[in-house]
Parts: C-alpha cells; sequence; structure tokens
C-alpha cells in the first residue's frame, strides 16, 4: 500500500493522546505528547524521518474540533496535518495531510 492511503490507515490510529488540566478548570490536550505521537505516527506511515512537529497548545478537548499541526519533513518540506479530537479522552484521528503553501 502506497501514498495517502498508507498515510491514513497508519496514522488515523493516534488515540488516547495525554491530556493536562488547564488552570481554567478546562481540559487541554497535552501539544508535547501530541507532536511527539504524531512525529511517530507519521515516521512510522512514511519511512522517512520526520524533524519538527508543532502543535498548538491550549487545544481544548472538544469532541468533533479538529487542531492542525505543521510538519517538517528531512528534506525541508512542510505539511499541515489535521486532526480532529474524536472523544473526552482525547483519542485523535488524522484527517490527511497537505503542503503548506
Amino acid at each position: 500500500m502506497t501514498g495517502p492511503r498508507r498515510f491514513l490507515l497508519a496514522a488515523a490510529s493516534i488515540a488516547a493522546l495525554a491530556v493536562s488540566l488547564a488552570g481554567c478548570g478546562g481540559t487541554t490536550i497535552d501539544p508535547v505528547k501530541l507532536e511527539d505521537t504524531l512525529q511517530a505516527s507519521l515516521e512510522k506511515s512514511f519511512h522517512e524521518k520526520i524533524t519538527a512537529v508543532d502543535c498548538p497548545s491550549g487545544q481544548q478537548v472538544d469532541p468533533g474540533s479538529t487542531v492542525t499541526c505543521e510538519v517538517t519533513f528531512s528534506d525541508n518540506k512542510r505539511k499541515a496535518a489535521l486532526l480532529e479530537i474524536r472523544d473526552k479522552e482525547a483519542d485523535i484521528t488524522t484527517l490527511g495531510l497537505e503542503p503548506i503553501k
């Protein structure tokens, strides 16, 4: 299996990301754990080194909402990974990976 299909099957299984309690009482996704998990998943899918993943901090755990992380490959190509928060446990599904224009 090659290309985007392989990516979606392998990366779609990002699950049970750690959440942290924000000072205001809300629950947010831990961006460092999200970045580490996404990096490992993409490296496994693409068999390429990912040099950086940057996800926003303060992302509320709101099922059905999306978050976009910037991914940098070893050849310096950058892509945006669109992720969906599936449930209140912060299970994540990867919706796609698009070039950053």
